[in-house]
C-alpha cells in the first residue's frame, strides 16, 4: 500500500477484495484543488476522510456515466475499472455553497502506483522453452516539470530468481543509454528504477524502456521486460495565436449572424486534456459604435459574425477587436490567455446615389459643331471613390428627341460631360432643354431608391453661324446631244442659302471646267455653252462630263458652297470611219494575196459599224491592180488582182461608210509595202530600204553619223593616251566638226568598229508561212537570241548585213516598227557597193524638205543649209 499527497489533498487506500461496481474510490475535501491518486490494484478502495467543513454544500461530476458522487463527498464506480479502460480525462470535480452561490473546483487523476513491487517469475532452468510471464508492467505515468528531490523512484523491478543468488538489474533505451541519455537510472541490486529531473512532455511525450536481469556472471537470468513511461501533461505552455494581427471584411448593412472571419490560436499542451481545450472570447471593440457589441466569436472554433445591426461605412469605416485565447477550457482562475488584434473593414456597397450639386445647368453652342461639350454636370456620392458603386452614369430622359447630345463621364473627376454628337440647326431650334438623371455603374442596395437629387435640367443655346449655301441636288444630272453649238443655254444651276434669318445674296462662279465649255450667269446660275460639246472628247469619261460651281454668300464671314453639274452627253454621227491598220506589208507574188482590214469609228452603235468598204474610182490603177472583199460587217480583205506587184511603197485609196441615221463616208488611204520575200515571209531586197522611206539625204545623214562616231573613237583614245585636256573645238556635243582629214584606208583606223555591229539573228525554229503579214501582227516565233558579237570588224559584204539587219528586226517583237531607221553593221572592206551619188531613191534630192533637219540640234544644221538652201 502506498500513497502520494499533492497539494493539501491526500486520498487513503484501504484493501479490499473486490473492485467493482459501487466501489468506494475516493474523498474529497472541498478545499483540494488539484487530486492525484494512485490505482494500485483492482483489489485497493478508497476510504473518505471527512474534511471537517459545514453547510449545504453540492457536489457535481464531470463524467456522470462512470463515476457518482454522493452529498457527503464520496465518489462511486458505476461500472467495473481497469488499468486499461482508465479515463485519460482528469475527473474534474465541482462543489458549490447553496448558501452563497460559492463554488470549488478541483481535477482528479486516475494513475497506478510507482512503488508496487513488480516480481519476475523464475525461468525453468535446463529447459530452452521460453515461459510466459506472470507480470506485465503497466505504463507509468510521470507528472512533467516536477519539482520534488531526484532522483525520484518510479517502479521497483524484482525477479524471483534473486532468493538463491545474487543478480544485477539494468535498463536500457531512449533516455537510459540512449540519446537523451542520463534521464532514468535502475539501481544494480534493488531494481529501483528512477528519473534523474523534470520531464518535459511537450519535448518527449513518452519513453520506451527494457529492464534486464543478470547474474554476477552476466548470463541472462530472465527474458527482458517492457517499460512504458508516459509523461503526464501539465499546464505550462499559454495559447499562441497563428497571427497577431487578423485581417477581415464585412459589407456594410450586413444582417445579424453574417460571417466576418476565423481566428486561430495553438496551445503546445496535450490537446486531449483541459491544458491544450481553448476558448475564445472578445476583449474589446474600437470603435464602439453604433453599440459595443457589433460582433461575436464563437468560444470553440474562432468564428467571428456579426449580432447586431447598423453597419455603415460611412460612419464607421474599420473596427478593431481584441481577442482572447484562454486554455483549461477558458478558465479564468487556472486557464493561462493569450491576445491577439483582429481589424474588420467594412467595405462599401452601393447604399448611396449620386446627387446633383444644381438642379438646373447652363450651356451654350455654335449650330453645326459636332463633339463639343456644352456644359459640365456635377454630382456627389457619399460611396467609396473610384469604385462602381462612386462612378455615375448619365442618361438623357428628355428634350431630345432626335439624338444630338450625349453625356459621358469624365473618369477623373466623375463629371457629366454634355456633348453635341449630331449637328444642330438654329434654323430648327434655337434652345433645348434636358432632362438627365444620374445613376451608378451598378445597381443601388435592396431597399435604396434614388431621391429628387439625382435628376437636373440642362437649358442649352443655340448660336446662329452663317451657314454655307448648298445645292439641291447635288450633283446634278442633264442629258444633252453632243455638237451644241456655242452660247446655247444648258440648264439654270442655283444655291439655297440655310440661312433664313439673315438676308444674303449668293454669286456664282465657275470652279472647274476640264474642256472650258460652259459659262455661269454670277446672279442668276444660268449655265450656257461657249464651245461645241463632242462626246468624244478626252474630257468625256463614260458618256460623263462634269464640272463644278461655287455658290458664295456676302454674310460675315462669307461662306461658300460647291455643286458639281453632271452632263450625259448622247452620240450622234460626227465622226467618219477610218480605215485600220494604217500601214502593212506584203510580199511581191502573196500567197494567199490578201491583206485583213477593218474600220474604225469614234462613235457608237448604231452609228459605227458595220461599215462598207470600197475601193476610190482615182487613181485608175487602184481598182487595177486592186480588190476588196467585204468579210463581215467591220472587216474586209484587200487583195491583189494581179500575180505580180514590183516592191515599193503603194497608198491605196479606200472609201468607208459607216451605218448612221444620216451615214458618213470617209476616203482613208492603207499605205501597202510591196518587197520580195524569203520563205519564211520576209522582206529581203536592197529595195526594202527604200520602200522604208529614206531619200538620199537621209542615207547620207545616216553615212556622217556613222563617220561622226568613228572620229569621236578615235580621238578619245588619243586624248587618253597623251593625257590632254579636251580642246573645245575638238568636242562634238554642240559643235560644227571639220570633215578635212583622210587617212590611209579603213583597214589603218584605230577605233573599235564592232560598236557599229549588229548581232546575227539565230534562225527561229518555227517556219513562219509565205504570204501577208499586218503591221499590228505580232511575231509567232520565239524572240531572237543574239549571238555575242567578236571584237574584230565583220568582213561582209554590205548586202548580207542589210539583210540580216531585216529579218533580226522582223523576227525580234521589241524591234522599233517596220519603217523605222535601222542601225546596221559595219560593211567591211572591199565592199561591192557603189558611191552615195549611184543610189536611186523615190524622190529626187531636189525635191526633198530638208528643214526638219534644223530641229536635230545644232549638229545637222549645217547640213540643213548645204542640202536644204537656195540656189543662192
Amino acid at each position: 500500500m502506498s500513497f502520494r499527497r499533492n497539494w493539501r489533498t491526500f486520498v487513503d487506500y484501504t484493501t479490499q477484495s473486490v473492485s467493482g461496481v459501487g466501489a468506494v474510490w475516493m474523498s474529497v475535501c472541498l478545499f483540494d484543488f488539484n487530486l492525484m491518486f494512485c490505482f494500485p490494484s483492482p483489489s485497493l478502495t478508497v476510504k473518505f476522510v471527512n474534511c471537517g467543513r459545514g453547510g449545504l454544500v453540492r457536489f457535481e461530476c464531470s463524467n456522470p456515466f462512470d463515476f457518482r458522487i454522493e452529498a457527503d463527498g464520496v465518489v462511486y464506480a458505476l461500472r467495473p475499472l481497469t488499468l486499461s479502460t482508465l479515463p485519460t480525462v482528469p475527473l474534474v470535480i465541482v462543489a458549490r455553497d447553496e448558501t452563497n452561490q460559492q463554488q470549488w473546483q478541483t481535477q482528479v487523476r486516475l494513475t497506478p502506483p510507482w512503488n508496487v513491487p513488480i516480481r519476475i517469475p523464475p525461468s525453468s532452468i535446463g529447459q530452452l522453452k521460453r515461459m510466459k510471464r506472470d507480470w506485465v508492467i503497466p505504463p507509468i505515468n510521470v507528472p512533467e516539470n516536477s519539482r520534488g528531490e531526484f532522483p525520484q523512484d518510479l517502479v521497483r523491478i524484482r525477479s524471483d530468481n534473486d532468493k538463491n543468488r545474487s543478480l544485477r538489474y539494468s535498463v536500457t533505451g531512449p533516455g537510459a543509454d540512449q540519446p537523451p541519455t542520463g534521464i532514468f537510472i535502475i539501481h544494480p541490486i534493488s531494481g529501483e528504477l528512477s528519473v534523474m529531473k523534470p520531464l518535459d512532455r511537450e519535448h518527449i511525450s513518452n519513453f520506451h524502456l527494457r529492464a534486464h536481469a543478470v547474474d554476477l556472471n552476466g548470463n541472462q537470468v530472465e527474458s527482458p521486460i517492457d517499460i512504458v513511461i508516459n509523461v503526464i501533461d501539465m499546464n505550462d505552455n499559454r495559447p499562441e495565436f497563428i497571427h497577431q494581427i487578423w485581417n477581415g471584411s464585412v459589407p456594410e448593412g450586413s444582417k445579424p449572424g453574417t460571417f466576418v472571419m476565423t481566428v486561430t490560436s495553438v496551445d503546445k499542451d496535450d490537446p486531449k486534456t483541459a491544458n491544450g481545450m481553448l476558448r475564445y472570447k472578445i476583449g474589446s471593440q474600437n470603435p464602439e459604435s453604433p453599440t459595443s457589441n457589433m460582433f461575436t466569436i464563437n468560444n470553440k472554433t474562432g468564428d467571428i459574425i456579426t449580432v447586431a445591426a447598423g453597419l455603415d461605412r460611412e460612419k464607421v469605416p474599420q473596427y478593431t477587436l481584441i481577442i482572447q485565447a484562454t486554455d483549461m477550457e477558458g478558465n479564468p482562475m487556472y486557464g493561462l490567455s493569450n491576445t491577439a488584434t483582429a481589424v474588420i473593414r467594412v467595405t462599401d456597397i452601393n447604399d448611396n446615389p449620386p446627387e446633383f450639386t444644381a438642379e438646373m445647368f447652363f450651356g451654350e453652342v455654335p449650330e453645326n459643331r459636332v463633339n463639343v461639350i456644352v456644359a459640365n454636370l456635377t454630382v456627389t456620392d457619399k460611396d467609396q471613390p473610384n469604385t462602381l458603386a462612386w462612378k455615375a452614369v448619365y442618361k438623357i430622359t428628355g428634350g431630345d428627341p432626335t439624338g444630338r447630345f450625349s453625356v459621358p463621364t469624365d473618369p477623373t473627376t466623375n463629371e457629366g460631360l454634355v456633348t453635341v454628337v449630331k449637328p444642330i440647326d438654329y434654323e430648327i431650334s434655337r434652345t433645348y432643354m434636358l432632362t438627365v438623371v444620374a445613376v451608378n455603374e451598378v445597381s443601388l442596395a435592396r431597399g435604396i431608391h434614388s431621391p429628387r437629387q439625382s435628376t437636373a435640367t440642362v437649358s442649352i443655346r443655340v448660336i446662329d453661324v452663317n451657314e454655307s449655301p448648298y445645292f439641291d441636288p447635288n450633283p446634278k444630272l442633264i442629258k444633252l446631244e453632243e455638237g451644241m453649238l456655242a452660247e446655247s443655254t444648258l440648264t439654270t444651276f442655283t444655291a439655297q442659302d440655310p440661312d433664313r434669318f439673315m438676308q444674303q445674296s449668293i454669286r456664282y462662279t465657275r470652279l472647274s471646267d476640264p474642256a472650258n465649255w460652259l459659262r455661269i450667269d454670277a446672279n442668276t446660275g444660268r449655265i450656257t455653252t461657249i464651245a461645241v460639246l463632242d462626246r468624244e472628247s478626252p474630257y468625256v469619261k463614260d458618256n460623263m462630263y462634269s464640272a463644278t460651281f461655287l455658290a458664295s454668300d456676302n454674310g460675315v464671314p462669307p461662306a461658300s458652297g460647291t455643286g458639281t453639274l453632271q452632263i450625259s452627253l448622247l452620240d450622234i454621227n460626227d465622226n467618219a470611219p477610218h480605215v485600220y491598220p494604217q500601214e502593212t506589208e506584203m510580199c511581191k507574188k502573196p500567197e494567199p494575196n490578201g491583206i485583213n482590214i477593218t474600220a474604225l469609228d469614234g462613235d457608237l452603235n448604231p452609228n459605227a459599224g458595220p461599215f462598207a468598204f470600197e475601193l476610190a474610182n482615182r487613181p485608175s490603177d487602184v481598182r487595177r491592180n486592186w480588190t476588196i472583199t467585204r468579210l463581215s460587217g467591220d472587216y474586209a480583205l484587200l487583195s491583189l488582182k494581179i500575180g505580180f506587184l514590183e516592191s515599193g511603197i503603194y497608198e491605196i485609196p479606200i472609201i468607208i461608210t459607216d451605218s448612221g441615221n444620216l451615214p458618213m463616208s470617209n476616203t482613208s488611204y492603207l499605205r501597202v509595202k510591196v518587197c520580195q520575200c524569203d520563205h519564211n515571209g520576209d522582206c529581203t531586197d536592197q529595195q526594202h530600204i527604200i520602200a522604208a522611206g529614206l531619200g538620199t539625204g537621209a542615207i547620207i545623214l545616216l553615212c556622217f553619223v556613222i563617220w561622226d562616231l568613228s572620229l569621236s573613237h578615235r580621238r578619245d583614245k588619243e586624248r587618253q593616251a597623251k593625257q590632254l585636256l579636251i580642246d573645245p573645238e575638238d568636242d562634238v556635243r554642240d559643235n560644227i566638226l571639220k570633215y578635212d582629214e583622210e587617212g590611209g584606208g579603213e583597214e589603218d583606223q584605230d577605233y573599235d568598229l564592232s560598236q557599229l555591229q549588229q548581232p546575227d539573228t539565230i534562225e527561229p525554229d518555227t517556219i513562219k508561212p509565205v504570204g501577208i503579214r499586218r503591221m499590228d501582227e505580232r511575231p509567232l516565233h520565239p524572240e531572237p537570241q543574239y549571238p555575242i558579237r567578236s571584237a574584230a570588224p565583220h568582213p561582209g559584204d554590205i548586202g548580207d548585213f542589210i539583210n540580216e539587219g531585216l529579218k533580226a528586226a522582223d523576227n525580234d517583237p521589241t524591234a522599233p516598227p517596220y519603217d523605222s531607221l535601222l542601225v546596221f553593221d559595219y560593211e567591211g572592206s572591199g565592199s561591192t557597193a557603189g558611191s552615195l551619188s549611184s543610189l536611186n531613191s523615190s524622190s529626187s534630192g531636189g525635191d526633198q524638205d530638208y528643214d526638219y533637219l534644223n530641229d536635230w540640234g545644232p549638229r545637222f544644221r549645217k547640213l540643213a543649209d548645204m542640202y536644204g538652201g537656195s540656189d543662192d
